[in-house]
């Protein structure tokens, strides 16, 4: 089954679907080897794994593709992506979703924030007119090849227009076709139960540390009516506490071994990201190749 599918069957199955937030190929496995059934990779954690620097727009579409498609190369699990402000015109926006579906995305993201955006959480956004969004909406769903391919509208009208707004930004964003709707950063459970009620669409919560929006259980979502939550940046805060501790503790004993309890050693980090697997695949074309030369195969 293609990971479009995959990732359709589980947005629309009763359970909320729970996407763990990941930041590059490694965050993926690990994530998969936990059990999830997809993950999702925002701009902020790419930004902040690939430049060390905040979301602000600085990544652009085929840096942000490339990175998609080594994610997905990494794992056999749904991808879900962003794809920002679709980086431009309803042209830039077909071709950002033709290039995600080479990446081997399953769903991506469009927002209505004016470029340059902001993290959703961030003071200072502005959104563009809802027909310029409808517009480069209309050429997402048209771009896409697979028509599984789930594609998300999200709107940032709230903290700019307030939640009248942004619930009927939702609903003219569901009726243009869009699979999915994201009202970023409510501010009160009373908001999140009117955007699940008002908006005719499977709606994403996104779960943010020291953000704006409540921070709940995903039962909790799933009972207010969330169909999806995200964890987009829970990996990113992890790594930067854990290695920063790391990293005061290598300066200060110039040794590791009090941090022990927080690594893996050599060896599992070797069965981790399958190295086993990939030397046993190498084994095996040797012997091939061994079996063929033995059998006596013609040279030229």
């Amino acid at each position: 089954m293609r990971p479009t599918t995959r990732f359709r069957r589980l947005v629309d199955a009763p359970g909320i679907l729970v996407l763990p937030g990941i930041q590059d190929a490694l965050t993926a496995r690990i994530a998969e080897a936990a059990g999830f059934a997809a993950v999702t990779c925002g701009g902020y954690a790419a930004t902040a794994a690939l430049l060390g620097q905040p979301d602000t727009s600085q990544l652009g579409l085929m840096e942000m593709a490339e990175h998609y498609a080594r994610i997905c190369d990494a794992v056999s699990v749904p991808v879900f992506a962003d794809a920002d402000t679709g980086f431009g015109n309803v042209t830039n926006v077909r071709r950002a979703v033709r290039a995600y579906e080479r990446a081997g995305v399953a769903g991506l993201f469009i927002e209505d924030q004016l470029f340059p955006k902001r993290c959703g959480h961030m003071a200072g956004k502005a959104v563009v007119p809802a027909e310029e969004m409808v517009g480069k909406l209309k050429a997402a769903l048209d771009a896409r090849r697979d028509a599984d391919l789930v594609i998300m509208a999200r709107t940032d009208a709230l903290a700019i227009n307030g939640l009248d707004d942004a619930i009927e930004r939702g609903q003219l964003y569901r009726a243009a076709g869009a699979d999915m709707v994201f009202v970023e950063a409510p501010r009160d459970i009373d908001q999140m139960r009117r955007i699940c009620a008002e908006i005719d669409a499977p709606c994403m919560a996104n779960n943010i540390e020291g953000g704006l929006t409540p921070f709940l259980p995903a039962a909790e979502l799933e009972a207010i009516g969330y169909a999806m939550v995200a964890f987009p940046v829970a990996t990113t805060y992890a790594i930067a506490a854990t290695i920063g501790r790391l990293m005061q503790t290598l300066h200060a004993t110039g040794t590791t071994a009090d941090a022990a309890d927080a690594m893996l050693d050599f060896t599992a980090f070797n069965a981790l990201v399958g190295l086993p697997e990939l030397r046993a695949a190498e084994e095996r074309d040797l012997a091939f190749a061994r079996r063929l030369m033995d059998a006596g195969a013609p040279r030229r």
